[in-house]
C-alpha cells in the first residue's frame, strides 16, 4: 500500500468541544500519522479489522518519527493485515490457524506487534468500567505531554477499537476519538462532519465495559 494515498493528520481543523473560556487543558498528538481504516488498501476487513487498522495508524506515527533520524531501509514499513497476523504467529502469541482468519486483535496484540516491528515498548493501562475513565484523564494527559504518540483503546462490551489522538478538560472531560470503521474514500470534512473523528465526553463510554489502552512509549522528536 502506498501510504502517500492516505489522509494525514486528520485532526487538523477540528474544533475543540468547548470554547476556550470554559476549557482548562488540552493535549493533542504531536507529529504526523496516517489514517488507516476499513478497506483503505482494498482489503475488505469490515466487521473484524478495526484493531488492525488502529495498529496501522499507530505504526505510521512511529515510522514517521523514526525516519527523522534513520534511513528508510532501516525502518519497517507499516504492516499489512496479513503481515500482522504472520508476526503474531511467529512470536508464538497465536496458532498457525490465525493466519488468514478474521479474528480480532486487541491492545495486547497491538503492544507486542509494535515492540516486535519497531523496538518500541508500550504501556497497557486497564480500567474495569467506563465509570473509571475520568480517573485516568491525568495519566492520558501526561502521556500526550511526555510522549505525544497516538493511543489505541479497546474493550469488551464496547469492543470497537478506537484511536485516541488527544484529551481535553472543561465543563466535561473528552477524548479525541479516531474511528477506523470508515468504509469508502474519506476527506477531512467527511470525517469531521460525520463524526468519524470527534471529541467524545468520557461519560459517553459504556459503564458495563472494561477498557484497555495501549500507549506507545516513544517520545515525539
Amino acid at each position: 500500500m502506498d501510504v502517500q494515498e492516505l489522509l494525514t493528520d486528520v485532526h487538523h481543523g477540528l474544533a475543540l468541544p468547548e470554547d476556550h473560556a470554559s476549557l482548562s487543558t488540552s493535549c493533542i498528538v504531536t507529529g504526523s500519522y496516517k489514517y488507516y481504516h476499513y478497506g483503505c488498501d482494498k482489503f475488505d476487513d469490515r466487521g473484524w479489522g478495526c484493531g488492525y487498522r488502529t495498529l496501522q495508524t499507530l505504526c505510521s506515527w512511529i515510522r514517521l518519527q523514526k525516519l527523522k533520524d534513520k534511513d528508510e531501509k532501516n525502518v519497517n514499513k507499516v504492516p499489512s493485515l496479513p503481515v500482522i497476523q504472520q508476526g503474531l504467529v511467529a512470536m508464538g502469541d497465536k496458532p498457525d490457524t490465525f493466519i488468514g482468519s478474521r479474528n480480532w486483535i486487541g491492545s495486547f496484540e497491538v503492544c507486542i506487534t509494535i515492540d516486535h516491528l519497531y523496538d518500541v515498548p508500550c504501556k497497557i493501562m486497564h480500567i474495569n468500567s467506563g465509570r473509571e475513565l475520568q480517573s485516568k484523564i491525568p495519566a492520558l494527559m501526561e502521556h500526550f505531554q511526555q510522549f505525544g504518540s497516538p493511543v489505541m483503546m479497546g474493550g469488551d462490551t464496547d469492543s470497537s477499537s478506537k484511536g485516541i489522538l488527544g484529551v481535553c478538560t472543561g465543563t466535561k472531560s473528552y477524548l479525541l476519538v479516531l474511528d477506523p470503521h470508515f468504509w469508502g474514500t474519506p476527506t477531512n470534512s467527511i470525517l469531521h462532519e460525520d463524526k468519524w473523528l470527534s471529541w467524545k465526553p468520557v461519560d459517553d463510554f459504556l459503564e458495563d465495559s472494561f477498557y484497555n489502552f495501549c500507549l506507545p512509549q516513544l517520545k515525539a522528536r
